[in-house]
């Protein structure tokens, strides 16, 4: 990434008091004069613990403050006086995690401003949006009224929690951009469980208009390829590509099978050498099928890619409808664009479970919106770190350095547990330094011990 960003670009600096002003409009649920802490205080808390990917970051930070009169939750966050684990719960557990979403609008326009989101132009030139969901939370006996549930064949019910998660991918870009994600949770007046489906289609009439100025096409799995949704992405001046299985659009491929024997099917092939082998690409495609059945249907184009080695194994094979015209040569784009959507589940929806921000654990549930909210700080979280890749020079050269993440957040949690920095800069300068050729590289430090009764906001039982 070498993209000359200017004076638009966004520093740490810039992104932490965004944070301040955000969190200040948390909904307090106190109603006493005990305002000790404020919410801000609360929020910082929290999104420092996985901005850091230190479960003990506060604890260490709380040592620090009484042994070296600050500490960097001061210096770093603007965290003054800091809260304990279970007053940052109370605090925050009435704060609707809808109350997040301006923060990552501001780094979303941050990032356009900057020029950024343009590099992740693709299929006629448009944005591509994968829409998937996550489980973030489950359990057998810790339950909230927003909790999703099921009931086991033994008659055990589990309730858990489920996060839409759209995300800003590209095909051949490693970094995805994450975006405000929408909860699955009980809606008021509903008969039915919430789903999946029905948080993407109020994320959609919720974001949508911040999005579609810029062109988008919203990627998706076989969930998400019928009618009502597909319309509900045009409302929004959209376009899409799902993918489409024979086994619940059976209309759709009558359709197709009429279109093929009468010869409407066209199909590409294409040869290419990956490096090690041989692979042939085939694609086929076709126009104007049906959704479902009746007059009025939905008319959608189809395609697919089957690929194969020299001797006919296939390799890959996957299918997709959308209401972008296809041609011999859109069809390897578009299908390209469709298979991006994987990357929502590797570069985000497994970085949030496995790279350090620990999103399946329970930091605490609540009884309102504690769990959804700590959920949103994480994507939060992880999108500041890519912003900070793309706009902080200083960030982005140390990452260079440090192209292991584990690699730089341990030591990011060494050096906050020993030392006091006054600021980011100071802090990131620091650890920059020790790579000037001569500079003798500092013995990598660990963090000592916390004793397993100071480790609470790591293991919270509600």
């Amino acid at each position: 990434m070498s993209v000359p960003f200017g004076p638009c670009a966004l520093t740490l600096g810039d992104i932490t008091t965004q944070l301040r002003s955000t969190f200040a409009q948390f909904t307090d649920p106190r109603r006493g004069k005990n305002t000790r802490y404020t919410l801000v205080d609360a929020g910082l808390s929290a999104f420092s613990v996985f901005f850091m990917q230190s479960p003990s970051f506060l604890d260490y930070q709380r040592t620090l403050e009484q042994t070296q009169g600050q500490s960097n939750a001061q210096t770093l966050f603007g965290i003054h006086p800091i809260p304990t684990d279970n007053q940052i719960r109370h605090l925050l557990d009435a704060t609707d995690p809808v109350q997040v979403r301006p923060m990552f609008s501001y780094l979303f326009n941050g990032l356009n401003q900057a020029g950024v989101i343009d590099t992740y132009r693709s299929v006629q030139q448009t944005i591509l949006i994968a829409l998937d969901g996550i489980e973030y939370f489950s359990s057998p006996t810790i339950h909230c009224p927003h909790c999703s549930t099921r009931t086991q064949a033994n008659g055990h019910v589990t309730y858990f929690h489920t996060a839409l998660t759209p995300v800003l991918v590209k095909p051949g870009m490693e970094q995805v951009i994450p975006l405000a994600p929408e909860f699955v949770r009980p809606q008021d007046g509903a008969a039915k469980q919430d789903c999946e489906l029905n948080a993407a289609k109020r994320w959609l009439a919720a974001c949508g208009s911040d999005y579609r100025a810029l062109g988008v096409t919203l990627l998706g799995d076989d969930l998400y390829a019928h009618e009502p949704f597909c319309q509900a992405i045009l409302a929004q001046e959209m376009n899409f590509i799902l993918v489409c299985k024979p086994s619940s659009h059976p209309l759709t491929y009558e359709w197709l099978d009429f279109l093929d024997r009468g010869g409407a099917v066209r199909t590409v092939v294409r040869r290419r050498w990956t490096g090690r082998r041989h692979e042939i690409d085939t694609y086929r495609y076709a126009e104007t099928l049906p959704l479902r059945d009746g007059d009025a249907a939905l008319r959608v184009n189809w395609c697919e890619l089957t690929t194969t080695d020299k001797n006919g194994k296939v390799l890959y094979h996957n299918t997709f409808v959308t209401n972008l015209a296809l041609n011999d040569h859109q069809v390897a784009e578009v299908v390209a664009a469709g298979r991006c959507r994987w990357k929502i589940e590797n570069e985000n929806n497994n970085t949030l479970k496995t790279k350090g921000y620990h999103f399946e654990h329970n930091y605490g549930h609540g009884q309102q919106h504690l769990a959804s909210l700590l959920a949103s700080l994480i994507i939060l979280a992880f999108l500041v770190h890519t912003v900070l890749e793309w706009m902080d020079d200083h960030y982005r050269l140390l990452r260079q350095k440090l192209p292991s993440r584990q690699r730089l957040f341990n030591d990011l949690r060494a050096l906050t547990s020993y030392l006091c920095f006054a600021s980011w800069d100071d802090l990131i300068t620091f650890m920059l330094r020790s790579f000037e050729p001569g500079r003798v590289v500092p013995v990598r430090l660990e963090p000592p011990p916390i004793p397993p009764k100071l480790d609470r906001f790591q293991y919270a039982p509600s």
